[in-house]
C-alpha cells in the first residue's frame, strides 16, 4: 500500500493538469516528489525553501489572485512555525487555501521534538472557519483532497505514515457545515467511541467484544455533534471516548457542546503533553501514550467501568 504522502503528490500531481487554477506551494519538503509537475508547470509549482512564513503567505497570495493553492510541508513547519501568517494571511485576509501537511504527531521519531506536531489541530482550532481533515488511509485522503481542491474554503488535511488496513468511504459534503459526519461502525449500549482517522484499527482491536458504538471520523472540524448526539441516544446519560491521533482532548469542548442537554461524561484520548526524549519508533510512541490497542482497551474499560 503507498502511503497517503505519496498518494497525496500523484494525485495532485494529476489534478495540476486538469485544474488550470490549482497551485502548489513547497518548502523543501516533498520537492523530489513533485519534480516533474514542477517541469510541466512551473508557473504554478513553486517551492520557496525552507521559510516557512513565505510559504504561507506566498499561498495566501495566490489565493488573492482567484488561485486555489495547495500549501505542503511538515505539520510542525505548517502550522505552528507560521501560525501567524495563517491567522492573518488566510483568515484575516478572508481568503481560502488547502493546507496538506505530513509528518503527523510523530512520524518520524528520529527528526525529533521539531518534527513533531500532536498540537496543531487544537492550534487551528483557535480560528475560525478551517474545515479539518484526518484521512485514515490513502484513499481516504486521495477522496478528502479532490473534495477539497474543488471548494475556495480553508481546508487542513492532516497525513500520516500511520494508517489503517482498509479504507472507510468517504461521502463527499452536505449542508452548509461542509462536514462529511461520523459514520458507524460498530454498535452497542455501552458508551460510544469515537474513533479518529488512522485510530481507527486499533480502537477496533481495543473495543473487541464490548457492547459499545464505535463512531469513525475523518473530517474532526466542524465536528458532527448531531451524528454523535444520534449514537448516544436519548438515555439517562451518555459515555464518550474520544480517540484522536494528536493532542489529548483536542476535541473534548466540542463532544461537551454537542451534548450540553444530556447528562454525559467525555474521555479524550491521545497524544500527552510530555515530550518522549528516547525517541524510538512510531509504533513505541503509540504505545507510550496508550494509543496502541492494549493502552486503549485498559483506559476505555477502566472509564466505562467507573
Amino acid at each position: 500500500m503507498d502511503t497517503m504522502r505519496d498518494r497525496f503528490i500523484a494525485i495532485t500531481s494529476q489534478l495540476l493538469a486538469e485544474e488550470p487554477r490549482l497551485a502548489v506551494v513547497l518548502a523543501d519538503i516533498s520537492a523530489d516528489g513533485f519534480a516533474s509537475a514542477r517541469r510541466a508547470h512551473p508557473d504554478r509549482v513553486i517551492n520557496v525553501g525552507i521559510r516557512e512564513q513565505l510559504l504561507i503567505g506566498a499561498g495566501a497570495g495566490m489565493a488573492l489572485t482567484g488561485m486555489r493553492p495547495i500549501v505542503h510541508t511538515f505539520a510542525s513547519f505548517l502550522v505552528e512555525r507560521p501560525f501567524e501568517q495563517v491567522k492573518l494571511d488566510f483568515g484575516h485576509q478572508g481568503v481560502g487555501g488547502i493546507l496538506v501537511s505530513a509528518g503527523g504527531s510523530f512520524d518520524w521519531p528520529a527528526g525529533g521534538f521539531t518534527h513533531m506536531a500532536p498540537g496543531d489541530v487544537a492550534l487551528l482550532d483557535t480560528l475560525d472557519g478551517w474545515t479539518v481533515h484526518v484521512p485514515g488511509h490513502p484513499d481516504e485522503a486521495e477522496a478528502l483532497l479532490r473534495e477539497a481542491v474543488d471548494g475556495d474554503d480553508r481546508v487542513y488535511v492532516r497525513l500520516s505514515l500511520q494508517a489503517n488496513r482498509q479504507a472507510r468511504p468517504v461521502g463527499r459534503s452536505t449542508g452548509s457545515t461542509g462536514s462529511t459526519g461520523f459514520s458507524v461502525v460498530r454498535e452497542g449500549r455501552g458508551g460510544t467511541v469515537v474513533a479518529v482517522g488512522p485510530m481507527l484499527d486499533n480502537v477496533l482491536a481495543a473495543t473487541e467484544g464490548l457492547d459499545v458504538n464505535v463512531l469513525y471520523a475523518t473530517t474532526v472540524r466542524p465536528f458532527d455533534g448531531a451524528g454523535l448526539r444520534r449514537a448516544v441516544g436519548a438515555g439517562p446519560g451518555a459515555d464518550v471516548v474520544i480517540v484522536e491521533p494528536y493532542l489529548a482532548g483536542t476535541s473534548t469542548a466540542a463532544a461537551n457542546e454537542a451534548l450540553m442537554e444530556l447528562p454525559h461524561r467525555v474521555l479524550g484520548l491521545g497524544v500527552g503533553r510530555a515530550e518522549l526524549r528516547r525517541y524510538g519508533q512510531m509504533e513505541e510512541h503509540l504505545a507510550a501514550h496508550g494509543l496502541d490497542a492494549r493502552g486503549l482497551r485498559e483506559r476505555i474499560t477502566g472509564f466505562l467501568r467507573g
